[in-house]
């Protein structure tokens, strides 16, 4: 735009906005342009905080009629910076982070711009929950259009599989609700789809009462890895319930319980486990991984809420992530992903990981676009480190590990934790063509002309 074309047009913008206009030069702008991935420095035109509905609407105008590139950004987590653009405006919907808890329902209404966080801590205080992702500070938003996996998941099925219905503002400015009911193709498309579609301005999710869980950390010896990843394997494949789910890593040992200080700094084996239910019921289920003598061991009973802030991590550092789907997790797969540990960047906040899927996860396969749903285990590589100096060693490390996985991976991937890897790994997180297929006439019907682009991209067919 033309200084003298961004004035006019920006009083006009500012007339029956309710939120707050941030131009380069307010006080303001650096912080709320700030996201998650230090990596992610660009410069937005306007950001435009919206606190309703009608102000995303005039935003999404305003930005289409100026020819402007529209991010849209709630947590900031993605790892490509997704939420941030140069030039162009962005969609602040932080303020719209309201959660309306109705217990006897088992309902969350929740805004567009909330945190995990915002959920959690209000269906804490009624014993209900639902699935989220794994980072309380994570936006609601953008984990559930995605898929949405977490510690639940294995339980009650992934973030998506929960919702009952999305408020939209589409590409033209419409407000659409959607549900199994009501617009239900679009409704479909938003499991797994991601923001191709519009601006998510409310979610309603169904809640399940959850009065207790349990997390247990057992810290080991890297070079315990596949003996320990083995015993794992065999828990969750032959005798955990649903109930029971967890993530096994190679990461640099913090200096708190209950990592030994011999594996401070140094890096070390995680074995991280959840359970939907009492400490005495879980201890049950995880003996054959106690027999493995873990140097360090925390099994505590703690509300869901804290379970899930309790690996928070600070935004800022530098990020790169991917992940794989397996079909099988052989042995010759376990020696693989322990020995590409060592090539992990020590001390940094990075972390290898190992995660198990199957139960609930699984048995939606096929009605929603989210594809790979019935693979039993995910690895992926969650980079974090604080060097430039040490971008190309992390990203090369980061990408060995999955390449490693290949030859017992399935096809597919989970788009919520990789990078822009290419439109055959798009196509890839669906599963099959005709799911991509699908996914591209609804973004023809809603978003004809991709004003909404800055996201694991669907074409419009």
């Amino acid at each position: 735009m033309r200084e003298q074309i961004d004035q006019a047009a920006l009083e006009e913008l500012r007339r029956d906005f309710k939120g707050q206009i941030l131009l380069p030069s307010d006080p303001a702008y650096n912080d709320a342009r700030q996201i998650y991935n230090g990596m992610i420095d660009r410069r937005p035109a306007i950001i435009a905080q919206c606190n309703e509905v009608e102000d995303v609407v005039q935003a999404v105008l305003f930005g289409r009629k100026h020819d402007l590139e529209i991010a849209v950004r709630s947590g900031g987590h993605s790892v490509e910076g997704w939420g941030l653009t140069d030039g162009g405006i962005v969609i602040d919907m932080r303020k719209m982070n309201s959660v309306r808890v109705d217990p006897v329902a088992r309902i969350a209404y929740v805004g567009g711009g909330a945190t995990w966080r915002d959920v959690d801590s209000a269906c804490q205080p009624h014993d209900l929950a639902t699935t989220g992702g794994t980072i309380s500070t994570t936006g609601v938003a953008g984990i559930t259009l995605g898929g949405g996996w977490g510690y639940l998941a294995r339980k009650l099925g992934l973030a998506c599989d929960n919702l009952i219905s999305v408020e939209l503002v589409t590409a033209d400015g419409s407000i659409v609700v959607t549900s199994e009911e009501d617009n239900p193709e679009l409704f479909w498309a938003l499991h797994g789809g991601g923001g191709n579609f519009g601006v998510a301005t409310s979610f309603t999710f169904r809640l399940h009462h959850l009065p207790a869980t349990t997390l247990a950390l057992l810290v080991f010896s890297p070079t315990e890895g596949p003996n320990v990843i083995r015993r794992f394997r065999d828990v969750i494949e032959r005798s955990a319930p649903d109930e029971l789910s967890g993530e096994i890593s190679y990461m640099t040992g913090p200096p708190e319980d209950p990592v030994p200080p011999e594996l401070v700094n140094q890096l070390c084996l995680f074995l991280e486990l959840f359970y939907v239910g009492p400490e005495d019921e879980m201890r049950k289920f995880i003996n054959p991984l106690m027999e493995l003598e873990p140097e360090g061991v925390m099994i505590s009973e703690l509300p869901y809420a804290d379970i899930q802030s309790a690996f928070d991590m600070e935004p800022g550092l530098r990020n790169y992530w991917t992940a794989q789907p397996l079909e099988v997790l052989s042995d010759e797969a376990v020696e693989l992903f322990c020995k590409r540990a060592y090539d992990m960047i020590v001390p940094s906040n990075s972390i290898q990981v190992l995660s198990s899927w199957g139960g609930a996860i699984a048995r939606q396969d096929d009605k929603w676009p989210m594809g790979n749903r019935k693979s039993a285990w995910l690895v992926y590589s969650f980079g974090q480190w604080t060097d430039p100096a040490d971008d190309k060693r992390g990203i090369a490390w980061a990408n060995a590990l999955c390449s490693d996985m290949i030859p017992h991976a399935t096809e597919g991937t989970y788009l919520n934790l990789i990078t822009n890897e290419g439109r055959e790994r798009i196509i890839a997180g669906y599963g099959r063509q005709d799911k991509y297929k699908r996914l591209a006439r609804v973004k023809a019907k809603y978003d004809p002309h991709n004003v909404f682009h800055m996201n694991h991209n669907i074409r419009p067919d």
